[in-house]
């Protein structure tokens, strides 16, 4: 048995025929791979083959090849495409469980009781991926026996054998969670740790999810193995009909009389098409021209009824295409509101203000015909008429406080 001494080995050994390893992989399922082809897929390259089969890689049977064992589980088991139901690695996992938490309650280094806790998260993964994957393998290996096996006996062998596989992953099921939640109570008391309960959190969901899984692929055993009982019975049926019409004892050994006289059914069977094909001598002949005639016309007709099938997309309708949709802002509605408010509040002090500032008596400061100012904080500034109405001006606010509106007015005007 050949023995690589490094991963780097491995990797470009497998690189050097990924072209023949993948076309080998994906005939797994075929009995034979000639020599030849894998020679070809090489580029005729022998020493390269010689070099594969002396590594082990592939062995050759006489005329055939075939990809080692070792390479085939490892691709399936990345690929996840094996099909086999295996329970006695779960059961190989809940065993060396057990081991590891013994030895980490025995324990007393701490660098090797965390040692301890990885290998139990790692094994505690293993069984969640492994899990899933047989009850995968198992609803799909369900629905293959049922559907493509041939033989009714073989049939009803490989669902029984099925089910038996579907109650041992049950047992498994319920192993591990009585491993979690009773038996090694004491060991997940003492181990602490974050990751490990976020492994097992995940793990009881899937064993939970895998649980109803389970209840599914029990169904359909039974629903199949009842439709398999069904028409096992009707070809048995048949099977006795045939033999007592072929000994002409039908209808004195069968009630066939009193059925036929109560069922008036009738049996319809469709003519089955028939073509044949014409000679040429026939063909150039005057008596075919009809015939060549609606030959032609029946294909006309096709064509017509083809040119109404859709046509390919354009490129403008694969173009991705900007759809837009009406929102409320609620933050724009919140700001529209609060200055509202705002103004709202503005008005009425500012009325008040006014209102109030009408009561004092106005009295000048500097240039008296340049400004009067109130001692309500009224200002009025000169303007080229006399007799204009009051108008309001953008009200300011110097040190926080409020300002009443400018008015305009004649100069000269005195308290």
């Amino acid at each position: 048995m050949y023995i690589f001494r490094s991963i780097h080995e491995i990797i470009n050994t497998v690189a050097a025929a990924r072209g023949l390893l993948t076309e080998m992989f994906e005939k797994r399922k075929i009995l034979s791979f000639r020599y030849s082809d894998a020679l070809a897929l090489l580029k005729d390259d022998e020493n390269r083959l010689k070099l594969l089969i002396e590594k082990e890689v592939i062995h050759q049977n006489g005329n055939f090849v075939e990809l080692d064992a070792r390479f085939m589980d490892f691709f399936e088991l990345l690929l996840e495409a094996n099909e086999e139901i295996n329970t006695a690695v779960i059961d190989e996992n809940i065993e060396y469980l057990h081991e590891l938490m013994d030895y980490y309650l025995k324990e007393r280094i701490a660098t090797r009781k965390a040692s301890y806790v990885r290998n139990i998260k790692i094994t505690f993964q293993k069984i969640a991926r492994t899990t899933i994957r047989n009850i995968m393998n198992l609803q799909t290996s369900i629905d293959n026996a049922f559907k493509h096996e041939p033989t009714y006996q073989i049939k009803i062998a490989k669902l029984e054998n099925l089910d038996k596989k579907r109650i041992n992953i049950q047992q498994l099921i319920d192993t591990t969670e009585n491993l979690i939640l009773h038996e090694e109570r004491q060991f997940f008391q003492q181990a602490t740790d974050d990751e490990l309960n976020r492994i097992l959190l995940e793990l009881r969901r899937e064993l939970q999810l895998s649980a109803h899984s389970l209840i599914r692929a029990q169904q359909d055993i039974i629903n199949y193995l009842n439709q398999i009982k069904s028409q096992v019975i009707l070809v048995e049926k048949i099977r006795r009909v045939k033999y007592l019409q072929d000994q002409f004892e039908l209808r004195a050994k069968s009630n066939l009389a009193e059925v036929l006289e109560r069922e008036h059914s009738i049996l319809l069977e469709g003519t089955a098409p028939s073509s044949f094909k014409l000679s040429i001598n026939y063909l150039n002949t005057d008596e075919a021209r009809p015939i060549i005639l609606k030959v032609m016309k029946n294909l006309q007709h096709r064509e017509t009824i083809r040119s109404n099938e859709a046509g390919a997309f354009s490129d403008e309708d694969l173009a991705s295409q900007s759809m837009y949709q009406e929102t409320i802002s609620l933050e724009e509605t919140v700001g529209n509101y609060i200055q509202a408010q705002t103004e709202a509040m503005w008005k009425d002090a500012t009325a008040k203000s006014v209102t109030e500032a009408s009561k004092g008596a106005l009295r000048t400061i500097g240039n008296r015909p340049q400004s009067v100012m109130a001692e309500g904080r009224l200002t009025g500034r000169q303007t080229s008429r006399a007799g204009r109405k009051l108008e309001h001006s953008d009200p300011v606010f110097p040190y926080g406080r409020d300002i009443a509106q400018r008015i305009k007015g004649t100069p000269g005007i005195t308290g």
